[in-house]
């Protein structure tokens, strides 16, 4: 039986598709950025993502909610 993804890692299939990026690589943009501005909160990452790299909002929130909660279970 297959293991159905939810939350936001589901959308990653799409998002590889969509922006040609394998979703390593776009998880560590949104990395490099919080390095860069440790203070920047979700939605000023969400922004930052849809002005520099021309992402759509729901695969740029799905983004930063996955990095975020990915980062903060350490």
């Amino acid at each position: 039986m297959t293991e159905r993804v939810q939350g936001p890692a589901s959308y990653f299939p799409s998002m590889e598709k969509k922006y040609g990026r394998p979703i390593g690589e776009l998880q560590q943009l949104v990395r490099d950025r919080r390095a860069a501005e440790p203070d920047a909160k979700h939605m000023a990452l969400v922004s930052w993502l849809k002005s520099e790299h021309g992402m759509g909002h729901g695969h740029a929130n799905a983004l930063v909610a996955h990095v975020l909660a990915e980062d903060a279970a350490g």
